[in-house]
């Protein structure tokens, strides 16, 4: 029996493998080596057998980044100018100029009111809130549905005298007497608040109701409980902004004045000082309604 058979299982085991046993490498491996980088094997080293250092190229990259910020500090960028300073904010200031209508109702007609009704709180002046101006589209639908040159026509004459893109109404439930169908178009409307509604308000009073043919007046009747007024308006041509020769439909408007913490008489007194052309009784019927002297 020769020496080899005659060690043991475990001391050959413990022997260093040849060069081509070290070499032999299974299919699998193979294919792994083939597919990794140029320069770099699966085990993570290089051909030449130096093996690579762990969150070395993250150092390297963050290095580059760094030299290349150095690099660009003040190349091909024109130095910032020095910002002016911003104004100090002041409390309740606006950065525009208050519309000529509200500067007129919060100089002369609040205290005229306060010492016309004998208000001690200025907060119990009524306020106008905001201004709906809506325009009624049930008479032109045809099989519910809405004319679409129709259509364009209201949304452009709202646009040029609100300034704002009206919106459009639909029908909550349907009606058979009234041939209204649930979801049809009924209405298009406009609500405007702070500065757009003081300056629709100055034009309406100082440039559209004058040009009404015939005018002699808007009704004051036609007040609510809560002092809100509304009053319409049969045509469009009535705004300087509207020019009928490019107009294809004609349609009128509901105008309706919102108060708030206001009386029917209060409501009146701030809209007749305010300018609005408020019919005048005549010299007859204000004889008539005078008590008889005892």
């Amino acid at each position: 029996m020769s020496e080899e058979q005659k060690e043991p299982k475990e001391a050959r085991d413990a022997k260093p493998r040849d060069e081509g046993a070290a070499e032999a490498k299974s299919p699998e491996a193979k294919s792994a080596d083939a597919n990794a980088p140029e320069g770099k094997s699966r085990e993570g080293k290089s051909h030449e057998g130096k093996p690579r250092k762990e969150g070395a190229g993250k150092e390297g990259a963050r290095e580059g980044k760094d030299a290349g910020k150095k690099r660009g500090d003040g190349e091909g960028k024109a130095p910032r100018e020095p910002q002016a300073p911003r104004a100090p904010h002041v409390p309740g200031k606006r950065a525009h100029p208050v519309p000529r209508l509200e500067q007129k109702f919060r100089e002369e007609v609040m205290p005229a009111v306060m010492s016309e009704f004998k208000l001690e709180n200025r907060h119990q002046v009524p306020k106008l809130a905001k201004i709906m101006v809506n325009t009624g589209v049930g008479k032109v639908l045809e099989n519910q549905k809405l004319k679409p040159e129709y259509r364009d026509a209201v949304i452009d004459t709202y646009m040029k005298i609100t300034g704002q893109k009206p919106v459009m109404v639909k029908a909550r439930k349907s009606v058979a007497n009234f041939k209204v169908r649930e979801g049809a178009p009924s209405a298009f409307m406009v609500t405007l608040r702070r500065d757009r509604m003081w300056h629709f308000l100055d034009r309406l009073i100082n440039l559209a109701i004058p040009r009404i043919k015939d005018f002699r007046g808007v009704n004051d009747k036609s007040f609510d409980k809560s002092g809100s007024w509304a009053f319409g308006l049969s045509e469009q041509a009535v705004w300087p902004e509207i020019n009928m020769a490019n107009v294809v439909h004609t349609h009128g408007m509901n105008i309706n004045l919102v108060f708030d913490r206001s009386t029917p008489a209060m409501s009146r007194f701030v809209l007749d000082r305010l300018g609005m052309p408020f019919v005048r009784p005549e010299p007859s019927q204000q004889r008539r309604a005078e008590p008889a002297k005892a």
